[in-house]
């Protein structure tokens, strides 16, 4: 399921992830039950049917933060909410594990996703970076909320 919602968001959105849909196909079943295992994951649900995903990783420098990550909504829920909710759900969580921050990485292209994080308490920090090739041409730049504000 985590594979094929995964997927999807590659296909629909590409220039949004530094993971390209080649990357994440070529990725063995076992990847993605350890994903499952050592990653917040959650789900948007419509008349039973998968139309977004959220996630968070742990930053490996500094303990108390998590990142943000593969961040997306199916384009027939777009608009009504599920993106808020599902950024909500996961800030939730990652407060009850007890973390101080959590930051992403979004392309300055994405309009959408900048209105959204941006009324959901992320700041710019003024960090900038560029997508992995073959994407190099995307610039990006990083958020973040203080968790506990």
């Amino acid at each position: 399921r985590l594979r094929a919602i995964r997927l999807r968001s590659l296909r629909d959105a590409p220039d949004a992830f530094a993971t390209t849909t080649e990357q994440a196909e070529a990725l063995p079943p076992e990847s993605w039950t350890k994903q499952l295992a050592d990653l917040p994951t959650f789900v948007a649900v419509e008349e039973g049917r998968d139309v977004g995903l959220v996630r968070h990783a742990p930053d490996r420098k500094r303990g108390d933060t998590a990142f943000l990550i593969s961040m997306w909504v199916a384009p027939e829920a777009r608009g009504r909410g599920v993106g808020g909710a599902l950024v909500e759900a996961l800030v939730a969580c990652a407060r009850s594990e007890g973390l101080a921050r959590m930051e992403l990485d979004v392309g300055d292209h994405n309009a959408a996703a900048i209105a959204l994080y941006a009324k959901k308490g992320f700041g710019a920090t003024g960090e900038r970076g560029r997508l992995a090739p073959p994407r190099e041409h995307l610039r990006e730049h990083r958020r973040v909320l203080v968790l506990g504000e």
